[in-house]
């Protein structure tokens, strides 16, 4: 595949992943990010054997979006700590089904994993292994013929599923979205993650990166909409 590289330097490397393709290798052995950023440097740089790559954070492998990566170990250790710390922020659009009832709105709910399915769901706090999960989300746009809404999302814990499964579970599911009940109107799962903002591991410089879908099926709903912060 073609690798869309929105920034790079000698410490970090900042990408699109597109939409079915996973961050790191799995069962499937389908190509991943790693591997697809590894050959890029291998082949730019010519670089003899193993090419260094940090995973510093993933993204479903429905999702498409903004990622970063590490070039050194350095960088890797300082981004992670930055993800630890919460200083890692990642903004979602989203298309879901139905209009919701605030525009504006935080969801809090406990998460647990089954690990057997791959699935998460809502359950009570008292339940064994569930964890708090939260997030801010913004209606940017409601479409009164599709019946559909387009959300900002601000993450701020990063569960299972979580964006799908808070949303589906108050009946807004996410268009594309065959696991958690959406409308499969769409080929591609409407969770895009568009917007990367961290500080860089060496010169500290407050980091801002931006990424939009095609604006092609669904996505096509974001024209006209201002996504300034």
């Amino acid at each position: 595949m073609d690798l869309k590289v929105i920034y790079e330097d000698n410490h970090i490397i900042v990408v699109e992943k597109p939409n079915n393709i996973p961050s790191q290798g799995d069962k499937t052995g389908d190509v991943d990010m790693l591997s697809i950023i590894k050959e890029y440097l291998k082949k730019k740089y010519q670089k003899p054997g193993n090419v260094y790559l940090g995973l510093i954070h993933r993204l479903d492998r429905p999702v498409g979006g903004v990622m970063v990566f590490a070039k050194t170990s350095k960088a890797a250790s300082r981004l992670s700590e930055e993800v630890r710390n919460k200083k890692f922020k990642k903004t979602y659009l989203a298309i879901v089904n139905g209009k919701m009832q605030d525009e504006k709105g935080t969801l809090k709910d406990y998460l647990w994993k089954d690990q057997k399915n791959n699935t998460s769901y809502v359950v009570k706090q008292n339940k064994k292994n569930s964890k708090e999960a939260s997030l801010d989300y913004e209606v940017l746009k409601y479409d009164k013929n599709l019946d559909a809404s387009v959300l900002k999302i601000n993450l701020h814990t990063g569960r299972h599923h979580q964006i799908r499964v808070q949303l589906s579970s108050r009946g807004h599911s996410i268009y594309g979205d065959g696991k958690y009940h959406g409308k499969l109107s769409n080929k591609d799962l409407c969770l895009w993650a568009y917007k990367l903002e961290f500080e860089h591991p060496t010169t500290k410089e407050n980091l801002v990166f931006e990424d939009l879908p095609k604006m092609e099926g669904m996505w096509e709903n974001l024209k006209g909409i201002n996504l300034i912060v």
